[in-house]
């Protein structure tokens, strides 16, 4: 992006929704459901160790996720833990990476961005940051997303708790960090 001064900044993207598919079953899972009645689960930040899948905002049959799983001990724990591990887990088991879940991912996030999102829901696509939530501007971050079929918003004036400030502001400074990395490769 930062070598293509041509191109507007709005047409790169990064893919996270292999971490959001997980995480929409790992919820399903521990609540029963199917994976369909997950919604509005984002994932904010990178995609790495420090990545967070946000529970707060996730609703099971339309149910804030807190309400349909009581246990804050597991949601702030294993399931943020399995979702930031899996693809680690799955390469330790397997000894190969999951790729037919990353290919269903890639069609996710192609449908995604080329179709409206359903009203009152979104999905993560990490985008270039214009300032929202406290992230640096121009840094490629997962934030939730919607869809108009033609343009991604990231979803604004969404509440962020203490917990969940912590953990987008941990995932956000490592992206800085890598940022900082490569600074002499980016154009200026």
């Amino acid at each position: 992006m930062n070598n293509a001064p041509g191109i507007s900044h709005d047409r790169f993207f990064a893919m996270t929704r292999l971490d959001e598919n997980r995480a929409k079953s790992q919820l399903a899972r521990k609540s029963g459901a199917d994976v369909t009645a997950v919604t509005n689960l984002a994932v904010w930040g990178n995609h790495s160790a420090t990545q967070y899948p946000d529970f707060h905002h996730a609703k099971i049959g339309g149910k804030p996720v807190p309400q349909v799983i009581s246990d804050e001990t597991w949601l702030k724990g294993e399931f943020i833990a399995s979702v930031q591990q899996r693809g680690a887990a799955i390469i330790k088991a397997r000894g190969l990476s999951s790729a037919a879940s990353a290919a269903n991912a890639v069609v996710d996030t192609v449908r995604s961005i080329v179709e409206p999102t359903a009203a009152g829901d979104w999905h993560s696509v990490c985008v270039c940051s214009d300032g929202s939530y406290g992230v640096e501007k121009g840094i490629i971050s997962s934030f939730p997303i919607r869809s108009t079929g033609m343009k991604l918003e990231i979803v604004q004036g969404l509440p962020i708790n203490e917990f969940s400030r912590t953990k987008i502001d941990a995932t956000v400074n490592e992206l800085k960090e890598e940022k900082a990395l490569v600074s002499d490769l980016l154009a200026k």
